[in-house]
Parts: C-alpha cells; structure tokens; sequence
C-alpha cells in the first residue's frame, strides 16, 4: 500500500512524498509545522485536504487489482491531538470537529482512509477465494 496526504492549496502536496516530504529523516512535528506555515493565512474553505491510500494485489498471473480509500478534511489551525501518528495532529474532520490525532484510536480505525482501502481490497480477496 501507500498512502499519502493532499493538500490542495500545496498543489496536492506532500502526496506520494508525504513520508518522503522535506527530507525522509524530518521529523513529522517539522513537517506538520511547515504545512501550518504555509497555510497560515489561508481560510479554511480553502485549507482542504485528503488522506489517500491505494492498496495493490498482483496474482502470479499478473493481473494487478487496487483499491483505495479516502478520507476528506482540512488542514487545522494549530498541531492538536496525542493520538496516531505522521499528520494525524494537523488533519481535521468537520464532522467530528477534532483532528484525527484527537479521536479514540479504534474509532480512527474504523474510518481511515487505510481502514476503508483495507476493506474494499478484503471484498476482492473474499470474492476471489470463493
């Protein structure tokens, strides 16, 4: 698999990069500080973001099937929340209204965009066994 974060205002930045973003041994309270200053004054309406993540299952036949999960929010104001990791104490969820480093670590789970990748590639997995 490999996930990322988008941020639209950065041009969908760090994207594919984001474990890779501002050099792989930075450590993610630099990355996450960096991504805030360059949106300090930016609106929200216009601070949106995406966690993404693609999954990949090759046969030996060579057939290749993906899929994906996405999970939609904002860039919050400020660095919130002790729970998760990477840019988790950034991401916001409207709904929610707490960043995905404030929610309980099983509730993350459920709705993650690795969760939600998982659970569309286990459909392919199921249908394939049976």
């Amino acid at each position: 698999d490999d996930s990322g974060l988008e941020v639209d205002y950065l041009e969908k930045a760090p994207g594919i990069y984001s474990a890779r973003f501002l050099g792989e041994d930075t450590p993610y309270s630099f990355k996450n500080q960096y991504i805030l200053d360059q949106l300090a004054n930016v609106k929200e309406k216009d601070r949106s973001a995406r966690f993404v993540c693609v999954i990949a299952l090759a046969s030996p036949n060579g057939e290749v099937i993906t899929r994906s999960g996405v999970i939609e929010g904002y860039i919050a104001d400020k660095i919130s929340g002790v729970n998760g990791f990477g840019y988790d104490p950034i991401f916001y969820l409207p709904e929610y209204q707490c960043t995905t480093a404030e929610l309980p670590p099983e509730h993350k789970n459920k709705i993650s965009h690795r969760g939600l990748a998982l659970n569309a590639m286990k459909e392919v997995l199921i249908k394939h066994i049976s």
